[in-house]
């Protein structure tokens, strides 16, 4: 009897385990085929888009629309906006905000809980979109600069929370060793901190290149010089099929065929979101960890 129930105890656990995969499976499987829908038809000849709608497997296949797109100046400067203001802002932001997360997370600051305070109400009010635009625009004089697609995301709360949790879990006796070897502040932070918290960095990091590299609010709002449209903004414009030619094709006029409205579309979809995704292998194995232990302690 005592066997039975252990059969029936291990097939139950089985058919359990079995289920969870294949919803996983299921899952990912409904996750993946938007993106393979977008990625193959984007080698698809735009007739066969028009007449047999996006398919998992095109008949017809062309480079005619990387090529189109590849055509113009704007796409590599719109790259050079986006790789810039994601690079620089995602440095500096690291930095700013690993500094002002262990001055919240540093026992020993006397006003560390008004600044927590502080903090936590920027999240919940904010000084609304006429206030910031006119922060930044006519205070700031950030108007059509790459520094109005970057210092507003330079701190973020949400993320500075993160790395509160992350260095409440150090032990504060390292801070005290160090004192007592001479260092400073700045070379325990700099030299002791940082190094000792990869995996919670790398995170926000990524959160950060996120941002910046996704955003297309920052540049609706402060660029109007499109030669420093970054590449979100061109996406909106293509998707939106205004002006392409002007977009991607510039000034060219060999192209004897039509644009390939939706084939561009795809295409621009496709090549801006290609570098990004090639970040995440790089920093995979601190991601779980950083978001892990960040959660352990508030």
């Amino acid at each position: 009897m005592t066997n039975r129930v252990k059969e029936d105890k291990s097939l139950l656990e089985r058919s359990f385990v079995i289920g969870i995969y294949a919803f996983v499976a299921i899952f990912a499987l409904l996750c993946i085929i938007p993106f393979w829908l977008v990625v193959i038809n984007s080698f698809a000849t735009e007739s066969s888009i028009k007449l047999n709608g996006m398919m998992l497997f095109p008949k017809e296949f062309t480079l005619y629309s990387y090529q189109f797109t590849l055509a113009g100046k704007q796409i590599m400067s719109s790259y050079l906006v986006t790789v810039i203001v994601t690079v620089a802002g995602t440095c500096l932001a690291i930095l700013i905000t690993s500094m002002y997360a262990y001055v919240l997370a540093h026992p020993k600051v006397k006003y560390r809980k008004i600044l927590s305070f502080m903090t936590y109400f920027t999240m919940v009010f904010g000084a609304g979109l006429v206030g910031f635009y006119i922060l930044v625009a006519n205070t700031l004089g950030l108007k059509d600069t790459l520094w109005a697609l970057i210092l507003p995301y330079l701190l973020n709360p949400f993320f500075a929370f993160i790395m509160v949790s992350f260095f409440r879990t150090l032990p504060y006796e390292i801070n005290e060793a160090a004192t007592i070897d001479g260092a400073n502040d700045l070379s325990i932070f700099f030299r002791i901190i940082i190094p000792i918290s990869k995996p919670v960095i790398a995170t926000v990091s990524l959160f950060y290149a996120l941002q910046y590299w996704n955003d297309f609010y920052l540049a609706l709002l402060f660029i109007d010089d499109y030669k420093l449209h970054p590449l979100q903004i061109m996406i909106r414009q293509i998707i939106s099929n205004v002006n392409i030619s002007a977009y991607v094709g510039g000034s060219n006029t060999n192209y004897s065929q039509a644009v390939p409205t939706y084939g561009v579309q795809l295409a621009t979809v496709c090549l801006t979101i290609g570098p990004i995704i090639f970040l995440y292998p790089f920093i995979q194995k601190f991601f779980v960890k950083g978001i892990t232990i960040g959660a352990l302690k508030g």
